[in-house]
């Protein structure tokens, strides 16, 4: 079994010790930076997690997308932008977040927004099917009006410039030069992100997934309730 795999695992089972105490839909959130291996890391807890017996709700920030032009009201290259307009914040919590956080579970809604085609293709409404586990991975997850949905939430903590290489390597275009002008969006964005937010203080647990093979914990935070 590889070191990776391992890990999943083992995190895998504490968050299913963490339902157990919990009577609604358990709400995890995967955050970090742009190319931390968010999408990567949910997959494959999901997975983990539906070996196990669970029933999973899997979405992502990226189905929530703002229109281009709420995202890009303030410029195609603007790090406030990025930051303050990149997501529709009030139909993510209408559609998904509100729905599975009563009791009991309502009718939810994983995907609302295509970005690519920049036109909304939200499916049909669904029902929650015993107790389930919300997996959704996605940048700025831990702003003021999401914090307070998640009942466990991780941080991939990889360095800027590990995570431009990979998201030039994963689309093929732009650079993996931290100051190359193309960047600058991102890069600002997110600092703004980690300056005003500190997520790092909000998880439940901050993951090293600089070593793609290799994560570890980096740090835990105590329980809400603590």
């Amino acid at each position: 079994m590889s070191k990776r795999l391992h890990f999943i695992q083992e995190l895998g089972q504490e968050i299913i010790l963490q339902t157990q105490l919990k009577d609604k839909v358990f709400k995890i959130a995967i955050d970090g930076t742009d190319g931390a291996g968010k999408s990567t890391f949910g997959d494959a807890m999901a997975n983990y997690l539906k070996s196990q017996g669970m029933a999973i709700i899997r979405s992502s920030s990226d189905f929530f997308h703002n229109s281009r032009s709420v995202r890009y009201r303030l410029g195609r290259h603007s790090p406030e932008g990025y930051f303050l307009d990149s997501f529709n914040y009030p139909q993510l919590k209408k559609l998904l977040l509100e729905p599975l956080s009563q009791d009991p579970p309502q009718a939810y809604v994983d995907r609302y927004f295509d970005h690519r085609s920049d036109q909304v293709v939200q499916t049909l409404p669904q029902q929650v099917e015993g107790k389930a586990i919300l997996v959704f991975d996605g940048i700025f997850l831990h702003r003021p009006e999401l914090v307070q949905y998640w009942d466990y939430s991780i941080f991939l903590n990889v360095s800027r410039p590990e995570s431009l290489r990979r998201c030039f390597v994963r689309d093929g275009n732009g650079s993996p030069n931290m100051d190359a002008p193309e960047n600058r969006r991102y890069v600002v964005g997110q600092k703004l992100y980690l300056e005003q937010c500190q997520p790092m203080k909000l998880v439940s647990v901050v993951v090293n997934n600089e070593d793609w093979e290799c994560p570890f914990v980096e740090r835990r935070n105590l329980p809400k309730s603590e």
